[in-house]
């Protein structure tokens, strides 16, 4: 399975936002692109054109999400092809992943995280044992931790490898003891990341 291998700092860097907890203090430290100098005009010479707006904006979402560019486009395509909002249906389809669910339910400190988790076959979709990250989720559907893994040093010691979130979406109904995550509605735009333009994206894509 291919995934994004570049340094989540250097990128977060790239993106100006910060897309894992520890890249906070490096874009405190250091708010200048990778490769620009602090006397270069790369980061706040100017807003730049359009396209370079709607580049970036899907750039940031795609890494926020952590998608290659093929998968990204195809969530983009589908939901073109959806009744509705091109824009509200590809955050939806986003924030529908597994690994991003497992994210926002508090059991990873991040995107990456819970994509490892999920990959390693650490959770039960409605009872069968899944590894693909990229699995999209409906209402009814019910992920629980695989019984092998309970024991696991990360999972006994979950409050410090991953605190529990201070929100959860409305959208999700958590058993933080069992383990157990219940989708029980859809996603609204509030429940996206709220530093998102999705429609710089849509206009990317319809160029």
């Amino acid at each position: 399975m291919a995934v994004e291998r570049q340094s989540i700092v250097k990128m977060s860097r790239r993106e100006g936002y910060a897309l894992h907890p520890k890249a906070h203090k490096a874009l405190v430290k250091r708010s200048v692109l990778p490769g620009f100098n602090t006397n270069s005009r790369g980061r706040s010479g100017g807003r730049g054109s359009q396209y370079s707006l709607q580049l970036r904006e899907k750039q940031k979402v795609k890494r926020i999400y952590g998608l290659l560019e093929k998968q990204f486009s195809n969530l983009m395509k589908l939901a073109n092809r959806t009744s509705g909002q091109s824009g509200l249906i590809l955050l939806q389809l986003l924030e529908q992943r597994l690994d991003n669910v497992i994210y926002r339910a508090g059991f990873a400190p991040s995107r990456r995280s819970s994509r490892q988790l999920a990959t390693h076959g650490h959770f039960l979709l409605n009872g069968i044992r899944v590894d693909i990250p990229s699995i999209r989720l409906k209402v009814g559907d019910k992920i629980t931790l695989r019984p092998k893994s309970v024991k696991s040093s990360y999972f006994t010691h979950i409050d410090d490898n991953s605190p529990a979130p201070a929100e959860i979406p409305s959208w999700l109904k958590i058993n933080r003891k069992k383990f157990e995550i219940s989708v029980v509605g859809i996603p609204s735009r509030d429940d996206a990341e709220v530093d998102i333009n999705e429609q710089l994206i849509v206009e990317y894509y319809s160029r």
